[in-house]
């Protein structure tokens, strides 16, 4: 009986391996079946190249965007704006999002303004920041950081003020100070909240990206979009958008493995 649990185990063992490894390839199986469908639907309707290419064409022209250095060129200067946006803007959001967090009666005063200007959208604003900031990095750094601001705002208010307000009192009645206060109680217990907005506010940043490019750039993969879009390149147009989506594919999965691994620290997994 004994070698009988021994082989149950070992199947049940061997089993719970498979099935991460199952969840792993199923993505690449709907990504391939994807392109069978997308080949599919090119070859039924013999769309011409320009107007919708193969997922092949779209293969080719990546491997020579790729050999000739422009296509990791573009995307470097993207890059370089989406992380220097982050940065500000989180930076930003955090610090203001704090101090309106303490303060409640200035939170009700700013609240309707900051409200207001989510109404203006950034394809709209983003000229006015290039007459104001010149064409260069400077005004694609702050379109990037304006797109992420108010999401990682909000959060950022809701996590400090669903602080338990019983803990707060413990550590003013141990003399702990404001710093040491939100170093070791406010910052972890809205690390959560905080993390689920940067999930959003890390993919608006690469639409912030591409939108500065579209107005004034001479680099970057807006630029190559809309370079693309004037040659009738489509191939390249379609290399140039899954660039992005990728961009944002994995700093999303990025915070999204930080916020799990807080969530384990804290014992919420």
């Amino acid at each position: 009986m004994l070698p009988r649990r021994q082989n149950t185990r070992s199947r049940t063992y061997h089993a719970g391996r498979g099935k991460p490894l199952a969840r792993r390839l199923l993505p690449l199986a709907s990504f391939l079946v994807l392109c069978a469908l997308w080949e599919l639907i090119v070859y039924i309707g013999d769309y011409p190249a320009f107007f919708l290419p193969t997922p092949r064409d779209v293969w080719s022209r990546a491997l020579v965007a790729l050999g000739d250095g422009s296509l990791l060129m573009h995307t470097w200067v993207t890059l370089k704006e989406v992380f220097a946006g982050l940065a500000v803007g989180l930076s930003a959001a955090v610090i203001l999002g704090y101090a309106l967090a303490k303060a409640p009666a200035v939170e009700r005063l700013v609240s309707p303004y900051l409200a207001a200007s989510q109404a203006i959208p950034i394809v709209a604003l983003a000229p006015l920041l290039v007459i104001w900031f010149g064409p260069g990095t400077l005004s694609k750094i702050l379109v990037c950081a304006l797109t992420l601001f108010f999401p990682v705002l909000i959060n950022t208010i809701v996590g400090i003020r669903g602080v338990d307000a019983e803990l707060v009192e413990l550590l003013r009645s141990l003399r702990a100070t404001q710093w040491q206060r939100f170093l070791y109680l406010e910052l972890p217990a809205s690390l959560p909240v905080l993390l689920g907005g940067l999930k959003i506010g890390v993919t608006l940043s690469v639409i912030g990206a591409v939108v500065s490019e579209f107005v004034s750039a001479d680099r970057g993969l807006g630029f190559l979009v809309n370079l693309a879009r004037g040659l009738f390149d489509t191939s390249l147009m379609f290399v140039a958008l899954f660039t992005l989506m990728a961009i944002a594919l994995v700093l999303y999965l990025s915070v999204s493995a930080l916020e799990r691994r807080v969530l384990r620290k804290q014992g919420r997994e």
